[in-house]
Formats: C-alpha cells, sequence, structure tokens
C-alpha cells in the first residue's frame, strides 16, 4: 500500500501561483510514477501531469504547458506541481497518483493509489 497526502491547495486570483505536495508513504517511492489529476465540479476527472520514477522524465497536457511543471524529491518522498500564471479555468479539486512502472514509463491512466484531493480555486 502507498499512502498519499495532498496539501497546498487554496484560493488564488487569476495570474497567481501554487505550489501543489504530495507526501507519500508505505512502499518505496522510486518505485512509482507520479501522476496529478483534476476534476472540475461536473466534469469528469482530467489528467494533468505525470513524472518518471527517477524525476528525469515529465509530460503535461497541453493546457497547462508552459505554467505548470510536475517534479518530485526521491529523498524527501514527496511530488510537487507548481502551478504558474492560474486561469479561473483551472479550478478544480487536485489529485496525485501513484502507479508502479518501469523506469521511465510515463503513464496517464492505470494509477493504483490515490490521494483524498486539495481544493484550488482560482479567481478572475
Amino acid at each position: 500500500q502507498v499512502q498519499l497526502v495532498e496539501s497546498g491547495g487554496g484560493l488564488v486570483q487569476a495570474g497567481g501561483s501554487l505550489r501543489l505536495s504530495c507526501a507519500a508513504s508505505g512502499r518505496t517511492f522510486s518505485n512509482y510514477a507520479m501522476g496529478w489529476f483534476r476534476q472540475a465540479p461536473g466534469k469528469e476527472r482530467e489528467f494533468v501531469a505525470v513524472v518518471s520514477r527517477s524525476g528525469g522524465s515529465t509530460y503535461c497536457i497541453d493546457s497547462v504547458k508552459g505554467r505548470f511543471t510536475i517534479s518530485r524529491d526521491n529523498v524527501k518522498n514527496t511530488a510537487y506541481l507548481q502551478m504558474n500564471s492560474l486561469k479561473p479555468e483551472d479550478t478544480a479539486v487536485y489529485y496525485c497518483a501513484a502507479r508502479a512502472a518501469s523506469y521511465n514509463f510515463l503513464p496517464r491512466d492505470g494509477y493504483d493509489y490515490w490521494g483524498q484531493g486539495t481544493q484550488v480555486t482560482v479567481s478572475s
């Protein structure tokens, strides 16, 4: 089992920044690719970004490219999502997730473990 706890959400004005953290415990953190997802009111959950086990490879969806950066610290067992230039359409509950993966794999689905979510609200 892997336990994931997100933090760092909040209310921010458009154009502002937030950094989300996802603290992991349980099994060996570096064995898992880490992803971030979000779910806006009335919408399905959406994949946002993923970082490989080593942190050397990342991928994010087009709508956040250039604004969001995913990273991880395998010593601190924590994944991060730095969000800059936030827009009202980024408002959602953000979830981190873990998936056992091969070394450089960047999965967009099939995650095994999920956090409880953290609310991000961007005002216009």
